[in-house]
Protein backbone atom coordinates (compact mmCIF):
# COMPACT_ATOMS: atom_id res chain seq x y z
CA UNK A 1 0.00 0.00 0.00
CA UNK A 2 1.30 3.15 -0.90
CA UNK A 3 0.24 7.22 0.93
CA UNK A 4 0.32 8.70 -2.13
CA UNK A 5 -2.77 9.93 -4.06
CA UNK A 6 -4.08 8.46 -7.59
CA UNK A 7 -4.88 10.38 -10.79
CA UNK A 8 -8.27 11.02 -11.77
CA UNK A 9 -8.27 8.10 -14.28
CA UNK A 10 -7.00 5.41 -11.89
CA UNK A 11 -9.96 6.77 -9.85
CA UNK A 12 -12.30 5.93 -12.30
CA UNK A 13 -10.98 2.48 -13.42
CA UNK A 14 -10.79 1.41 -9.69
CA UNK A 15 -14.48 2.71 -9.05
CA UNK A 16 -15.29 0.89 -12.65
CA UNK A 17 -14.11 -2.57 -10.94
CA UNK A 18 -16.13 -2.18 -8.00
CA UNK A 19 -19.08 -1.73 -9.83
CA UNK A 20 -17.84 -4.93 -12.20
CA UNK A 21 -17.49 -7.01 -8.67
CA UNK A 22 -19.99 -5.78 -7.10
CA UNK A 23 -22.45 -6.43 -10.08
CA UNK A 24 -20.49 -9.83 -10.75
CA UNK A 25 -21.73 -11.02 -7.34
CA UNK A 26 -25.10 -9.54 -7.18
CA UNK A 27 -25.88 -11.91 -10.44
CA UNK A 28 -25.02 -14.83 -7.58
CA UNK A 29 -26.37 -13.91 -4.60
CA UNK A 30 -29.87 -12.06 -4.62
CA UNK A 31 -30.89 -10.22 -2.65
CA UNK A 32 -28.52 -10.06 0.27
CA UNK A 33 -27.11 -6.77 -1.39
CA UNK A 34 -25.86 -5.28 1.93
CA UNK A 35 -23.88 -8.19 2.99
CA UNK A 36 -22.47 -7.91 -0.50
CA UNK A 37 -21.54 -4.87 -0.15
CA UNK A 38 -20.27 -5.42 3.48
CA UNK A 39 -18.09 -7.94 2.57
CA UNK A 40 -16.46 -5.95 -0.25
CA UNK A 41 -15.89 -3.39 2.16
CA UNK A 42 -13.94 -5.84 4.06
CA UNK A 43 -11.82 -7.15 1.59
CA UNK A 44 -10.87 -3.73 0.24
CA UNK A 45 -9.96 -2.43 4.13
CA UNK A 46 -7.71 -6.13 4.10
CA UNK A 47 -9.91 -7.26 7.00
CA UNK A 48 -12.35 -9.95 7.93
CA UNK A 49 -15.92 -10.44 7.99
CA UNK A 50 -18.13 -12.59 10.56
CA UNK A 51 -21.04 -13.55 9.12
CA UNK A 52 -23.92 -14.88 11.31
CA UNK A 53 -27.22 -16.13 10.14
CA UNK A 54 -29.72 -19.45 10.01
CA UNK A 55 -28.60 -21.59 7.43
CA UNK A 56 -29.86 -21.27 3.97
CA UNK A 57 -28.89 -17.41 3.77
CA UNK A 58 -25.48 -18.44 1.33
CA UNK A 59 -23.02 -16.96 3.76
CA UNK A 60 -21.32 -19.81 2.06
CA UNK A 61 -22.13 -19.20 -1.55
CA UNK A 62 -21.51 -15.26 -0.68
CA UNK A 63 -17.52 -15.47 0.21
CA UNK A 64 -16.88 -18.13 -2.42
CA UNK A 65 -18.45 -15.84 -5.23
CA UNK A 66 -16.22 -13.11 -4.31
CA UNK A 67 -13.29 -15.27 -4.00
CA UNK A 68 -14.02 -16.65 -7.40
CA UNK A 69 -15.01 -12.91 -9.25
CA UNK A 70 -11.63 -11.52 -7.58
CA UNK A 71 -9.77 -13.95 -8.79
CA UNK A 72 -8.50 -15.78 -5.28
CA UNK A 73 -8.15 -19.14 -4.10
CA UNK A 74 -11.01 -20.57 -1.76
CA UNK A 75 -11.43 -22.97 0.95
CA UNK A 76 -13.90 -23.64 4.01
CA UNK A 77 -13.03 -24.90 7.24
CA UNK A 78 -15.55 -27.44 8.91
CA UNK A 79 -14.25 -26.66 12.48
CA UNK A 80 -15.34 -30.11 14.92
CA UNK A 81 -14.49 -30.77 17.90
CA UNK A 82 -11.90 -33.40 17.05
CA UNK A 83 -9.71 -31.54 14.86
CA UNK A 84 -6.47 -30.57 15.37
CA UNK A 85 -3.85 -27.60 14.80
CA UNK A 86 -2.10 -29.48 12.04
CA UNK A 87 -5.52 -30.04 10.47
CA UNK A 88 -6.25 -25.99 9.96
CA UNK A 89 -2.26 -25.26 9.54
CA UNK A 90 -0.65 -27.82 7.68
CA UNK A 91 2.24 -30.02 8.62
CA UNK A 92 5.20 -32.08 6.55
CA UNK A 93 4.22 -35.43 5.46
CA UNK A 94 7.01 -38.05 4.77
CA UNK A 95 7.17 -39.82 1.25
CA UNK A 96 8.77 -42.68 0.88
CA UNK A 97 9.61 -42.58 -3.34
CA UNK A 98 11.57 -39.36 -2.01
CA UNK A 99 12.50 -40.12 1.29
CA UNK A 100 12.00 -36.88 2.25
CA UNK A 101 9.28 -34.78 4.14
CA UNK A 102 7.29 -32.17 2.23
CA UNK A 103 5.20 -29.45 3.77
CA UNK A 104 1.45 -29.91 2.84
CA UNK A 105 -0.20 -26.25 3.56
CA UNK A 106 -3.41 -26.17 5.11
CA UNK A 107 -6.39 -24.78 4.18
CA UNK A 108 -5.80 -21.40 5.95
CA UNK A 109 -2.86 -20.81 3.13
CA UNK A 110 -6.40 -19.78 0.48
CA UNK A 111 -6.71 -16.37 -0.69
CA UNK A 112 -10.15 -16.41 1.12
CA UNK A 113 -10.61 -18.97 4.30
CA UNK A 114 -14.70 -19.59 5.55
CA UNK A 115 -14.39 -20.96 8.97
CA UNK A 116 -18.08 -23.04 9.55
CA UNK A 117 -18.75 -23.34 13.38
CA UNK A 118 -15.51 -22.31 14.96
CA UNK A 119 -16.91 -21.96 18.88
CA UNK A 120 -17.25 -26.15 17.84
CA UNK A 121 -13.09 -26.49 17.49
CA UNK A 122 -11.32 -26.92 20.58
CA UNK A 123 -9.39 -24.26 22.29
CA UNK A 124 -5.78 -24.71 20.54
CA UNK A 125 -7.25 -24.60 16.85
CA UNK A 126 -9.30 -21.70 17.45
CA UNK A 127 -5.79 -20.22 18.50
CA UNK A 128 -4.19 -21.25 15.60
CA UNK A 129 -6.85 -19.41 13.54
CA UNK A 130 -6.89 -16.69 15.36
CA UNK A 131 -2.71 -16.48 15.21
CA UNK A 132 -3.28 -16.73 11.09
CA UNK A 133 -5.73 -14.14 11.42
CA UNK A 134 -3.94 -11.27 13.33
CA UNK A 135 -0.45 -12.12 10.92
CA UNK A 136 -2.89 -10.92 7.56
Amino acid sequence: MTDQPIGAAEAAEAAERLEQTLFEVKKIIVGQDRVVERLVICLLARGHALLEGVPGLAKTLAAETIARVVGGSFTRIQFTPDLLPADVMGTRIYRSSSEAFDVELGPVFANFVLADEINRAPAKVQSALLEVMAEH
